[in-house]
């Protein structure tokens, strides 16, 4: 049997436009074809990377057996269609060099078209534990989902989406070690019982360098912590010193749902807010300008 091609030129190399409306108009619950040039991403779009191998492997699977998935699609104005989920596939087909890809036609809001969007996202095979934590984040804070209904809606417990989040405590620095794959995630755990980010770092570091597995990890942190010494033997400062606010710091962690840590120095202090993505900074924003008493 031949395998099956591309998907062609579309329902408009076979019947004439008029009919494709119509076509359009009848069949907007199930599975038709759209010109690839008349569909476009979704600017709300979590997921930002695309892997340029990947793409083309796809790219190639879709050239011999066409797209086996049709695309979520939202109808937008003048004709054109916003990707809700697959866009990866559309932009493999794009190199594939598709003319037209099967689509579902849907009627999302903006917040439905998100909140699939995160949740398609989510379900990815190749998703790295940082772009999951920061994907649960968006869906609690701007949906108000809990971490029980995202464990049910994507198929684990409610203690892995936790831990996940998790992560998002850690140094930037250290986040982007575990996007990367330079850091195994078990160990990267470990890496939460030291507080100060350049203490992080370096032992992150070390743990990568090393290869060291979860159970060696949480050795090496552990005599961090007790003896307050790195591999050299020499003296370092592992935990910051306790705050002179905790009560305010407890009460800002409420308010802005994120970590604050209050700096106190001899003649002035400062107030750090932690945020996790440019979203997160704008609800930060939006919470601060709401507080008249801040």
């Amino acid at each position: 049997m031949t395998p099956k091609k591309g998907l062609g030129k579309g329902l408009s190399a076979l019947i004439s436009e008029t009919n494709v409306a119509k076509i359009e108009s009848d069949a907007k619950a199930g599975v038709m074809e759209i010109d690839i040039n008349k569909v476009e991403p979704n600017r709300s779009q979590p997921r930002k990377h695309f892997d340029d191998e990947s793409l083309r492997e796809l790219a190639d699977s879709i050239a011999e057996y066409g797209i086996l998935q049709p695309l979520l699609v939202n109808k937008e104005n003048e004709g054109y269609y916003s990707i809700v989920a697959g866009e990866r596939r559309w932009r493999a087909a794009r190199i594939a060099k598709l003319t037209a890809v099967p689509v579902i036609i849907k009627d999302y809001s903006q917040s439905e078209t998100l909140q699939v969007a995160l949740i398609e996202n989510l379900q990815r095979e190749d998703i790295n534990p940082i772009e999951e934590a920061l994907s649960y984040k968006r869906l609690i804070d701007e949906f108000f989902f809990t971490q029980e209904i995202i464990a049910a809606k994507i198929g684990k417990s409610r203690s892995s989406v936790s831990q996940c989040l998790s992560l998002l405590q850690l140094d930037e620095r250290v986040q982007g070690m575990i996007a990367d794959d330079m850091l195994n995630i078990s160990a990267a755990k470990t890496l939460l019982k030291l507080e100060d980010g350049d203490a992080q770092i370096k032992a992150a570091m070390f743990i990568s360098q090393e290869n060291l597995p979860a159970a060696k990890a949480e050795k090496y942190i552990n005599a961090l912590l007790k003896e307050g010494e790195d591999e050299d033997g020499a003296q370092k400062e592992i935990k910051k010193p306790a705050s002179n606010y905790p009560h305010l710091e407890r009460d800002l962690n409420r308010i802005f749902g994120t970590k604050v840590k209050i700096k106190d120095g001899k003649n002035r202090g400062k107030i750090e807010i932690e945020y996790y993505s440019p979203d997160d900074l704008d609800r930060l924003m939006g919470i601060i300008k709401g507080q008249s008493s801040l």
